[in-house]
């Protein structure tokens, strides 16, 4: 828009400013903020920040533990956290940087001094998120997720390591206090998430939350691998309005399914559980939903939808969490150790044909077992050609044969619309290349295309399939969540 000589951008009217700049993302504005004071007051009008999603954490590529980072998060708080209504964190204590949430993560540096200085600028970092919130009545969603877990190789986590970074636990107690401060001065609380978040949650926290909030709350998600649970039946009875949980599953016991069941209450839509089998030996499946307990949710909770993250659980287990009346839309077995058996894929595929969209198969360890051994069809072909929802498939770590990719493709055409496959994952049967000329991954790459009607190509870059099982539960977690 041309503007006449004596007309400059300065002497719009306030308002209109603030309208333009509502068009810029985020990276922009704070640019733009830089241009004048006038800019400078306008672009920092809350109007223009209800929303801040933020990735936040040490390990830069210069080697720091992220302490230089702190100012800048220092001053976005300082700004936006008393008036922001919905706000975004993801925390990565060893790597990344203040960056949006769709950009990667680097290598993680193993140096001890490295990961200490790392947790203390984490715990320091987290302060000043939760201090600029404490006052903050607008706030209606805050999702937290720290990257911790990377941590815990060789318990550099345990209670002797965190007593040298923080002497007295005086960080830790004052995080906690000022999440339940935060909980105890929201007025319209909608949404709830803290997933790994190291020292921010205990199982009294959800106790601070206000009356108003726990009749707005419609998403809860506090996973932590603590015991005893960070969510309690009791708690849990006085959120009415709750439409979408997140919790661990060994923490979904049949009094909670039970009470989710119940008539009075609002029905429940999402259901995200996490199955950790490293922790099964203190926190075991006993006294976990029955199928009775499921039956009787299904019926309250006619659109309920499950998401299920089951790491390193053995197959034997998974038969036992796989109830024939769990309404299960999606599923990702991700194992270093352990093996998914044919037979729990077969499973799969049998009781979950009506509901099942999203299938993840991941496996990061030595040889490629192969389902099809010993049978006549494989049973991630009879998946595709079942479950007439399918609209996800992912695969690493298991051998899929190119003749069944292709019949894979072909089952399922566009309505698949991913289809990820590891390259080292496919194999070629040598007896098909005696009839077929050619280069056989080129032809699987056509034949394949065909199928899907789109350009497809196997996965050459393994953190295509490859990331952190937790980041990839939360972040399924909450667009599975935000569909309901």
């Amino acid at each position: 828009m041309a503007l006449c000589s004596s007309v400059g951008a300065l002497a719009l009217p306030s308002e209109l400013i603030v309208h333009i700049f509502s068009f810029l993302s985020d990276r922009d504005k704070l640019r733009a903020s830089a241009v004048c004071s006038r800019w400078r007051e306008c672009l920092f009008y809350p109007a223009l920040w209800t929303e801040l999603k933020l990735r936040v954490g040490g390990g830069t590529n210069g080697g720091g533990s992220g302490s230089e980072q702190t100012p800048r998060l220092e001053f976005l708080m300082r700004k936006f956290g008393s008036f922001v209504r919905e706000l975004q964190l993801e925390f990565a204590p060893l790597d990344g940087c203040l960056s949006p949430l769709q950009h990667g993560v680097e290598a993680v540096e193993s140096d001890p001094q490295f990961a200490k200085d790392a947790m203390v600028t984490y715990l320091d970092q987290v302060l000043c998120v939760l201090g600029s919130l404490r006052n903050n009545r607008n706030l209606q969603k805050l999702s937290l997720y720290g990257d911790t877990c990377i941590l815990q190789d060789d318990s550099i986590l345990d209670s002797s390591y965190l007593s040298q970074v923080d002497q007295g636990g005086k960080k830790i107690k004052e995080i906690q206090q000022l999440f339940e401060e935060i909980l105890s001065n929201s007025r319209q609380l909608k949404w709830l998430s803290s997933a790994f978040m190291l020292g921010v949650v205990t199982p009294c926290s959800l106790a601070s939350l206000s009356n108003p909030s726990t009749s707005s709350l419609e998403h809860l998600s506090l996973i932590d691998n603590q015991l005893p649970s960070l969510i309690s039946t009791i708690e849990l009875e006085r959120l009415i309005h709750l439409q979408s949980l997140s919790l661990e599953f060994c923490d979904f016991t049949s009094d909670m399914c039970r009470l989710l069941a119940c008539g009075d209450r609002a029905p429940l839509h999402r259901l995200s559980l996490l199955l950790n089998g490293a922790a099964l030996d203190v926190k075991p499946l006993d006294g976990t939903a029955t199928e009775d307990d499921w039956k009787a949710l299904v019926r309250r909770s006619t659109n309920l939808r499950v998401y299920i993250m089951a790491m390193d659980v053995c197959s034997q287990d998974l038969l036992r969490v796989l109830k024939p009346s769990v309404p299960l839309e999606r599923i990702h077995l991700d194992s270093y150790s352990t093996l998914v058996t044919d037979g729990v894929v077969e499973l799969i595929s049998q009781q979950y044909h009506k509901t099942l969209s999203h299938f993840i198969l991941m496996r990061d360890d030595a040889g490629f077992p192969d389902f099809s051994v010993n049978r006549n069809e494989d049973p991630l072909v009879l998946l595709a050609w079942r479950c007439v929802h399918l609209a996800v498939l992912i695969i690493h770590g298991y051998t899929v044969w190119s003749h069944n990719l292709v019949a894979i493709s072909r089952l399922r055409g566009s309505s698949l619309r991913v289809l990820e496959v590891s390259e080292e994952s496919i194999d070629f049967d040598p007896d098909q290349s005696v009839y077929i000329e050619g280069d056989p991954v080129h032809n699987l790459v056509k034949e394949v295309s065909l199928g899907l009607g789109r350009v497809w190509h196997p996965s050459m870059d393994n953190s295509v399939v490859l990331n952190e099982p937790t980041q990839h539960f939360h972040r399924e977690m909450q667009s599975f969540s935000a569909g309901m």
